[in-house]
């Protein structure tokens, strides 16, 4: 089933075009939804493993004021 993202209608899985206003549906297979999926979690571990060497190379204490 794809909805459409204009009327918020369901429509069969063939459809290229919605059934009730006619517009265009999205077209994400399976592939193309694991492949963000992949991205996304690359993303989260980058940034999960940046976070992780800033703890370490930022300053912990304030510097003195002159």
């Amino acid at each position: 089933m794809a909805k459409c993202l204009y009327c918020q209608q369901e429509n069969s899985a063939d459809n290229t075009a919605c059934e009730h206003c006619g517009m265009q549906l999205p077209q994400l297979t399976e592939q193309k939804k694991a492949q963000r999926l992949s991205r996304f979690k690359w993303f989260v571990i980058g940034l999960a493993i940046f976070c992780f060497m800033m703890m370490f190379w930022l300053p912990r204490t304030v510097p003195p004021v002159s």
